[in-house]
């Protein structure tokens, strides 16, 4: 399997994909299909067929193609993907500083549960860590 960086980064089509398949684990593009529906009803099977083929062979996702149906799952988990975009967007859009993204994501407007599990995190840090 090619390293994470090694992999390109999915358009927001493809990551929207991904987000309806990281739950599923593994699925056919009918079961990608029905999983959008609720949230994209005017997306077609045969665009998500198509986008999923297209993924496979970019490298985002894998496929079994042992059965009449092929299966495919990402290529990747979840984690490992966002941390590859954070460190994309860190570097192109922030300059590599952590601290003026964070600033940005929090001048956006956080809800109160957030800001509180943020601070019981930073609460939790343990001294030392990375200076």
């Amino acid at each position: 399997m090619p390293k994470t960086d090694d992999l390109p980064k999915p358009t927001p089509a493809e990551l929207e994909l991904l987000q309806a398949l990281w739950p599923l684990g593994s699925a056919t593009a009918r079961d990608v299909h029905e999983a959008l529906r609720t949230s994209r009803p005017d997306l077609g099977y045969g665009a998500v067929l198509r986008l999923m083929q297209v993924m496979h062979g970019k490298g985002l996702l894998i496929r079994d193609d042992s059965q009449r149906s092929h299966i495919y799952a990402p290529a990747q988990p979840r984690e490992a993907l966002q941390t590859s975009l954070l460190k994309d967007l860190l570097n192109r859009a922030f300059a590599g500083s952590a601290k003026a993204l964070v600033l940005a994501a929090l001048k956006t407007g956080i809800s109160r549960k957030e800001r509180e599990e943020i601070e019981r995190l930073l609460k939790s840090a343990k001294p030392g860590d990375k200076e």
